[in-house]
């Protein structure tokens, strides 16, 4: 990659960062702190030390969030928290600042909800889709899951989110805010997994279509998209007929297009639909993406083959 490129791959980096943190802000200062929902994490600590202490929430993420940084920074390396660290301060920051913002949502507190989800899973997706992190139970997952590999990420924050989500029903004395914490960390955790899958650059849907028009069905996808069509030849098990089997890799936002190709093409071809969780080759991972996967899973797997030697001994 040359220079320039670099430096254009660093500034797009940080201004989605940037763009993240504040509509993440946006979703703690506009809807869920004034409803007395906490959000999960350490910014729903700080928001409840917030509502008993009238601290602001920004400077208190901040501050619970210097031991985990420490902590981080031994067990992953500085380059690890570069990133997380911008992302972690400029959003605290964004927080009290946004406090002056003169409107904020004190209407029905399942929209506070359902809207704070939705700002909070867009600004982390954008934060997490360029290599960041707001810090919390993020590093803490990944600090655990080093030294217990066996224990997924997912699970680590999940439990740090279940005592957040238990300390707000102690804290506001009201089981229903803690009820509206749970919908809006599930609405903010299914909009982090929709625009992640369907941003990154390794993964797609993988179309298979079966029928019996195969040539008129491929040349059809070739010709009116950029996705290339592999044939198989296939017999029905029932029917013994004859019948073309078609694998086409896609990204998610082309799958409606492209399955609208098939049905004109052929409108009784049957078509399977499914998510590819790794997809490389031209189009989606290029030859330098692909060695750096490898290097960073060789080296996980030096590794743990380290780790198993110590426990040996």
């Amino acid at each position: 990659m040359s220079k320039r490129m670099l430096v254009l791959t660093y500034i797009k980096d940080y201004l989605l960062i940037i763009v993240g943190c504040a509509i993440y802000a946006l979703s703690v200062r506009v809807f869920t702190a004034p409803n007395e929902i906490a959000p999960g994490g350490l910014t729903g600590i700080a928001t409840m030390l917030n509502y008993l202490f009238s601290l602001p929430i920004g400077i208190m993420v901040i501050v619970m969030n210097i031991p985990l940084f420490v902590w981080g920074t031994i067990e992953m390396g500085p380059r690890f928290l570069i990133k997380s660290a911008v992302a972690t301060v400029l959003s605290s920051v964004l927080i009290d600042v946004f406090e002056l913002i003169p409107y904020t949502y004190s209407g029905e507190k399942i929209l506070a909800a359902l809207f704070g989800g939705v700002l909070s899973g867009v600004g982390l997706a954008l934060i997490f889709y360029r290599g960041g992190s707001t810090g919390g139970t993020d590093i803490i997952g990944k600090c655990i899951h080093k030294r217990r590999p066996h224990i997924s990420m997912g699970s680590i924050i999940l439990a740090a989110d279940i005592v957040v989500i238990v300390m707000a029903a102690i804290v506001y004395r009201s089981i229903e805010n803690a009820l509206y914490a749970v919908i809006a960390i599930f609405v903010s955790t299914k909009v982090i997994d929709t625009f992640v899958y369907g941003f990154s650059h390794d993964n797609g849907k993988l179309m298979i279509i079966i029928t019996s028009l195969p040539e008129r069905v491929s040349n059809v996808i070739l010709e009116r998209s950029q996705r290339g069509v592999t044939i198989v030849d296939a017999q029905g098990a029932y029917s013994h007929q004859k019948r073309g089997v078609l694998l086409c890799a896609a990204r998610p936002s082309e799958v409606f297009r492209i399955k609208s190709m098939i049905n004109a093409a052929d409108p009784k071809a049957f078509v399977i639909i499914t998510t590819a969780t790794t997809i490389s080759g031209e189009g989606f991972l290029n030859a330098e993406d692909i060695i750096e996967k490898n290097k960073e899973a060789k080296t996980k797997l030096e590794e743990l083959i380290q780790q198993d030697n110590n426990d040996e001994t």
